[in-house]
């Protein structure tokens, strides 16, 4: 036995080309089934590709290693939590152990969009996968009533054609991505309501035109001429029915070039708002369109490179990713379209659009006055170049029906002429699964009761085949996966879920599609019980990683692959200042459901200065060091990688080197909260109440408030303290999430002074997770701190109220200094006046940044003080209620504020005010003992 585990220690080198690298191996021998199994480390597979030839070198080694001792034996070697054969690119599963699926029928072609910087390869999860995702109803035009309206009544402060946006929006469709898929959605998947479109077509002596940006072009490697196809043209204000956007201008095309020099063309629009922006391309099919048509994305002097396959696809919108541009018209945000290629053809181009824009389809004299993302896939649909009769199948006559017709219909337009849709006129995209997420209405019978998800198919139509000529029973399959996913994962978040019923039905979200598809109803929107859970964004994201892992395993298993989920995102994030290094580090995410999702390596993201977040640095180890220039502030974020995709990222994390700094500062991010809004609920009343507390999304949500998007919580509040602290070249900066204080992987003392950010942090009764906002370990660290001489600057708006036990309010009295004297919850007054400022904080919701809907008034509290070192009222609410209290006393001091430091609306005013906080916090202690005298 002894023989066998350094045999397994040692022998490594054969199963993959490059260096050998040492791995931590386990092994267990089932003497009853005789089968050995071998487990490799998690680390092993990084930058390796697997081959086939290997792993049965590998294999018959043991076989003939170990010898007759364990002769009949079967081996087993795993990796990362899989059978090492799934790591072998190509590799099919044998045919014996899987559904008939798709039969054999394969797109091995090129993929619709390709990011070419993406530091790291997917074999194993939805690469070169096309889907076709959409999020229920949208607003519409009634036509019986004449005006807009939503489809689905406003139930419990949302409504559908909401709701199930905030599972797919921010979760569900990011996570297929980073699994390596391309995305289609039939509604408008962008909540940006700006929009910026350059064109060829626009003339540069139109005024409004002007405003929207640059369209230029250079001639080097080939001349830029129209294709005589009718391409995209922009016109101001509306479209009316039948008005189609792609058959009112022209588009440009040219020779693909394989030298040095090359044409291009160049779209740089004028932002009127620093902010987050999908981009979108366009151009035309033609006859010998290239697979790498080259496009460039600058953002904030960032550049993120992709090819566009243009033999599929020609005439609509085609979404290459979401990106933070600065406001203003400059080169360093901007679209560059090449004719670089390594193939013989044509490389053709028409309009780039930036941002998903507010509607702009008229009906009846009528526009929704909402933006393109609220409006349903009808309306979407004209804007993006679909036929009439796609968007229209009802003649213009009826938009609820047009709606829902539309979202198959322009399925099947895309992947019309594709091996998935061969009887189908289309745009020859692969497009090989569909899935509607809606919820329904219904009340559960039972007290707390809940109604649960079903799923709906139709398997009985068109003689039970599809285009392709497979069965329609694999609809069947995908919706039975969809409910047996939830059965397994959302009991992990909530400990319990209602698995209704699977119903073969005549729907025409099911039964129009010629390709695999299948209606999932979430849950009960009508159900209280439901949405306290579906108003959760943890649950969302349970939701929507179930809803991924099934689409996943489905695909893979149609096409006889193996699957290996993504990762979850790392944890216990910090990064430490030692000189002119920083020094980052975290802890792998442990999903205890999926074995096979272990990340291999991690992507490292940073921003420099003023400049955008780069492509990502691939590592092997959870750790990561870095020279820093002096005076520059540093943005991190961390995603876990494997085989089969990308995890969603950590909170961003900030560094600045002072090199005459005489100290630091560490930054505590402990806003973790995402949570549903305050609960009401008894005999006679069930609701949520939005005055009380309307709740933490995961960034940007369109829920809320009929309509308007609102900014929840997006991680990215360090760098605003570590901007305002920037000016103080006294102290270098670092940061940490509070994961690092719990886990004690942080020596505090190192550090002058500790900012800790508390944000919208509240336990609240009905969140699936902790989020108090001083648990007992950050209290016990605190005062442990206190006692060294140091300072403490902390904010947040819930840090009074949340403290409600004894033990709670003595903390806040003997180390804070302060009481709590309730909370003002006048959002119509934004003002507080401090340190000789009057400043704005967010008080109200809106799109740029969480809001303090209600805020502390915590006030000095003398009680374990002296005459010379009592805390005071340092800043005071409109109302002259106390803001802010500062206490220096002769072993440490504080300022703790009842607001969020970041919710200050003006950068500057945040530079000014950081400056007097840490003058007043970091002073000298021995100016207590000078005042004492």
């Amino acid at each position: 036995m002894r023989k066998l585990g350094l045999l397994i220690c040692v022998f490594l080198f054969p199963i993959s080309r490059g260096t050998a690298q040492s791995t931590d191996a386990k092994y267990n021998i089932d003497n009853k089934n005789k089968i050995i199994n071998i487990y490799l480390g998690n680390n092993y597979i990084n930058h390796h590709d697997i081959i086939y030839k290997d792993v049965r070198k590998i294999y018959k080694h043991w076989q003939k290693v170990l010898g007759p001792t364990h002769s009949g034996f079967q081996f087993k070697i795993y990796c990362a939590g899989a059978p090492i054969e799934h790591f072998i690119t190509n590799y099919h599963l044998p045919t014996d152990s899987i559904p008939p699926g798709w039969n054999g029928i394969e797109y091995n072609g090129t993929p619709w969009v390709r990011n070419i910087n993406r530091p790291f390869e997917i074999t194993n999860g939805l690469q070169n996968r096309h889907l076709s995702i959409w999020a229920s109803h949208g607003r519409y035009f009634d036509q019986a009533k004449g005006f807009w309206k939503f489809q689905r009544p406003l139930l419990f402060e949302t409504t559908e054609d909401l709701f199930t946006q905030t599972i797919v929006i921010p979760y569900l469709i990011p996570m297929l991505e980073r699994s390596g898929a391309n995305v289609f959605s039939p509604r408008e998947r962008d909540w940006q309501d700006e929009e910026y479109i350059i064109d060829n077509d626009n003339s540069p002596d139109t005024p409004s035109i002007i405003t929207r940006g640059i369209y230029t072009e250079t001639n080097l490697g080939g001349k830029w001429e129209n294709t005589n196809q009718k391409g995209f043209a922009f016109h101001p204000n509306y479209y009316v029915d039948g008005e189609n956007p792609f058959a009112q201008g022209t588009a440009k095309y040219t020779e693909a070039h394989n030298g040095r020099h090359f044409s291009t063309i160049t779209y740089q629009p004028h932002f009127q708002s620093t902010g987050n922006y999908a981009v979108y391309v366009s151009y035309q099919t033609l006859r010998n369109s290239v697979t790498d048509a080259e496009y460039t994305v600058t953002h904030q002097g960032q550049k993120t490179r992709f090819l566009v396959n243009q033999r599929m696809g020609g005439g609509t919108w085609v979404y290459l990713g979401t990106f933070t541009f600065d406001a203003g018209c400059s080169h360093l945000n901007n679209v560059v379209l090449t004719n670089r290629s390594k193939e013989k053809g044509i490389v053709s181009a028409d309009a780039v659009r930036f941002g998903g824009g507010m509607g702009n389809i008229q009906r009846y004299g009528a526009i929704s006055g909402l933006p393109r993302a609220i409006e349903g896939a009808r309306y979407y649909a004209q804007w993006a170049g679909a036929p009439y009769k796609v968007y229209s199948s009802k003649n213009g006559l009826d938009d609820y029906g047009d709606d829902i017709n539309a979202r198959p219909l322009m399925t099947n337009w895309l992947s019309g002429g594709s091996c998935y849709n061969p009887n189908s006129e289309g745009l020859k995209i692969p497009i090989e699964l569909a899935l509607a997420v809606h919820s329904d209405a219904g009340i559960s019978s039972e007290p707390n009761g809940l109604i649960g998800s079903l799923a709906v198919c139709t398997t009985d139509f068109n003689d039970g085949v599809l285009s392709s000529g497979i069965s329609r029973r694999l609809s069947y399959d995908f919706a039975k996966r969809l409910l047996d996913g939830l059965d397994r994962d959302i009991p992990t978040i909530c400990g319990k879920w209602n698995r209704r019923y699977l119903w073969d039905r005549n729907y025409a979200e099911t039964r129009s599609p010629e390709i695999p598809s299948a209606i999932l109803e979430t849950m009960s929107h009508q159900n209280f019980e439901d949405m306290i859970l579906g108003e959760d964004p943890n649950f969302r994201f349970t939701m929507a990683r179930s809803i991924y892992k099934s689409i996943l395993r489905f695909i893979n298993d149609s096409h006889a692959r193996p699957s290996i989920v993504q990762p979850l995102a790392p944890n216990s994030f910090k990064v430490e200042v030692n000189g002119n290094m920083a020094h980052l580090s975290w802890k792998p995410g442990i999903d205890a459901l999926e074995p096979t999702a272990v990340p291999t390596s991690y992507n490292i993201y940073i921003s420099e200065g003023t400049s955008g977040v780069d492509n990502g640095t691939n590592v092997a180890i959870p750790n990561f060091s870095m020279k820093l220039e002096a005076g520059k502030l540093y943005n991190f974020k961390v995603t876990a990688v494997n085989r089969g995709g990308e995890s969603f990222a950590t909170p961003i994390l900030s560094a600045v080197y002072h090199p005459h700094s005489k100290g630091k500062i560490l930054i505590i991010d402990g806003f973790t909260r995402l949570s549903a809004p305050s609960v009401i609920k008894d005999s006679s009343n069930k609701r949520f109440d939005m005055n009380d507390d309307p709740g933490v999304t995961y960034g940007m949500t369109a829920q809320w408030y009929n309509g308007k998007f609102i900014m929840g919580n997006q991680y990215n509040d360090v760098p605003i303290h570590a901007d305002a602290m920037l000016a103080n070249k006294d102290y270098s900066i670092a940061s940490c999430t509070m994961e690092v204080l719990k886990d004690n992987s942080v020596e505090l003392d190192q550090y002058d002074l500790i900012d800790i950010m508390l944000g919208l942090e509240r336990n609240m009764p009905y969140a699936l997770k902790y989020y108090k906002t001083f648990p007992p370990f950050l209290q016990e660290k605190l005062l442990t701190f206190a006692k060294d001489s140091k300072s403490l600057l902390i904010s947040g708006a819930f840090i009074g109220t949340d403290m409600t036990t004894e033990q709670d309010k003595a903390f806040l009295q003997q180390l804070l200094k302060i009481k709590f004297e309730g909370r003002n919850q006048n959002i119509q007054d934004p003002m507080i006046h401090g340190l000789q400022t009057d400043f704005d904080i967010y008080r109200q919701p809106n799109k740029d940044h969480y809001a303090a809907t209600s805020v502390d008034i915590l006030a000095p509290d003398s009680t374990f003080t002296t005459e010379m070192s009592r805390p005071q009222c340092i800043m005071m609410y409109n109302d002259s209620t106390s803001a802010a209290v500062g206490y220096r006393g002769p072993d440490y001091n504080t300022i703790v504020m009842g607001f969020p430091f970041e919710t200050i609306t003006s950068r500057h005013v945040r530079r000014s005010m950081m400056q007097g906080l840490l003058k007043f916090a970091l002073a000298p202690k021995d100016l207590y003992n000078r005042k004492n005298n």
